[in-house]
């Protein structure tokens, strides 16, 4: 569908008979999101018999009702196309998997107007996106922080967007990050169950919530490797919430090395400035999932990053 409209006809099946619009055309045409195909309705781009517009998507339709959908061009995205190298893990018509730099913002947002990975994407995938939401777009299911490097996953099609975004919403994404914290976790390993919220000193950054307030989460870690007065932790998420790994290290007396919100400098202070890191040593390192079209399971791997690498080594006893 990218680069022109695109007319489809669907019968409604007996199966479907007594569903909803929006409901039986999303199964008879799968490639388009119920999302979609509602705001398509709403849009008036169905007709029913007779040419008839249909602007209702909770109409209960009959078996051996005919509809057609006008699929418009996909809008342009707003972002402008950047050609960016791309360190790319794994492609397919449906998906991408993009290993991306510290440094590097996902999306454009104030102070980051373009130099990112979105920027860079619409200039890869260039007539390639059949349309998010009916934009000519990246879809965005899930984020790294700028200066966490590591693994993410980015959705081409509709289809494919919606079905990684249901898989982060029930949880069933196998995330996993190597971070270099402060100290030596005891027990080594453990579970991080909190809420987490903006923390009300500071609306910039995140904050375990006692009260119940914020977003529940939950980070499963094991200690890696001890290192000298620091460990070499692996994080498996199973929320998503802003700067989960970063807060829930700092609340159980591990702030990762070179965290300028949540860490403490400590007695690595000295070697962070002498190598030059100023960033939190935080990398997605591992990502599976179920791919949304194939139903096949997929997993990533991504070695530790080359300036966190370089901080392990001179930590290593």
């Amino acid at each position: 569908m990218a680069g022109e409209s695109a007319n489809i006809y669907a019968e409604i099946t007996s199966a479907l008979h007594g569903v909803r619009l929006d409901r039986a055309l999303a199964t008879l045409v799968p490639e388009l999101s119920r999302e979609r195909v509602k705001a398509l309705i709403l849009g008036g781009h169905v007709t029913g018999p007779g040419g008839a517009q249909v602007n209702d998507p909770s109409l209960k339709v009959r078996a051996e009702t005919a509809f057609a959908l006008d699929i418009p061009e996909a809008a342009p995205a707003e972002a402008v196309a950047q050609q960016i190298d791309l360190v790319i893990a794994f492609e397919d018509e449906h998906l991408i998997v993009i290993d991306k730099p510290a440094g590097m913002v996902v999306h454009p947002a104030a102070g980051n107007p373009d130099g990112t990975l979105v920027n860079a994407l619409l200039h890869h995938c260039a007539g390639q996106l059949s349309g998010v939401g009916g934009v000519a777009r990246p879809g965005i299911v899930h984020r790294i922080d700028k200066d966490t490097s590591g693994l993410l996953v980015v959705a081409k099609s509709d289809r494919a967007h919606e079905g990684l975004a249901r898989q982060f919403k029930d949880h069933s994404i196998d995330r996993r990050y190597l971070a270099i914290v402060s100290g030596v976790p005891a027990p080594p390993a453990g579970t991080v169950d909190t809420w987490i919220g903006r923390s009300d000193a500071n609306r910039q950054k995140m904050a375990v919530q006692r009260d119940g307030r914020g977003k529940h989460a939950v980070t499963h870690f094991r200690t890696v490797e001890r290192l000298d007065k620091a460990a070499l932790v692996e994080c498996r998420l199973e929320t998503g919430r802003t700067h989960q790994v970063r807060v829930h290290m700092a609340h159980v007396g591990h702030p990762l090395l070179g965290d300028q919100a949540y860490g403490r400098g400590g007695p690595h202070k000295a070697l962070l400035a002498e190598l030059d890191f100023h960033r939190q040593a935080l990398h997605a390192a591992r990502l599976g999932f179920i791919h949304p079209v194939t139903s096949q399971a997929v997993s990533f791997e991504s070695p530790i990053a080359d300036d966190m690498q370089r901080l392990f080594s001179h930590l290593a006893p």
